[in-house]
């Protein structure tokens, strides 16, 4: 097994010092969100296609830093969630073709995401 070592700010270390037994599965899991053949090949784009729109729109929301307030009311817009109904629905029909799984994978993982967010935040208020 091969050892990674990063730079990161003190901040983001603390951020995920919870996740740290997590960090490699996480890791495999943004590889295959973003769809990435192999490191060799990643690139850095301002906005990318790759992701689902909700992922890009839940970190455009966090990059901003928002407030605890702010997380508190925070909602993802009317067509993620049109998006999430449409694929609850092909999955209630089994209709899901495997990029719609990996997609609804990442509406539960966001979701699951966002609540621990808003209880941290209610713990700060």
């Amino acid at each position: 097994m091969a050892e990674l070592t990063i730079q990161i700010s003190d901040e983001l270390a603390q951020r995920l010092e919870p996740l740290q037994n997590r960090l490699p599965e996480l890791l495999w899991q943004l590889l295959d969100v973003a769809n990435l053949p192999s490191i060799s090949q990643l690139t850095v784009k301002a906005e990318t296609t790759d992701i689902p729109a909700v992922y890009q729109e839940v970190l455009d929301f966090l990059i901003k830093r928002p407030t605890p307030e702010e997380i508190i009311a925070f909602k993802v817009s009317s067509q993620a969630q049109t998006r999430l109904s449409e694929l609850l629905e092909k999955n209630r029909s089994v209709t899901l073709n495997p990029m719609e799984l990996a997609e609804l994978d990442v509406y539960e993982q966001l979701e699951h995401m966002i609540i621990l967010l808003k209880a941290r935040a209610l713990k700060c208020d």
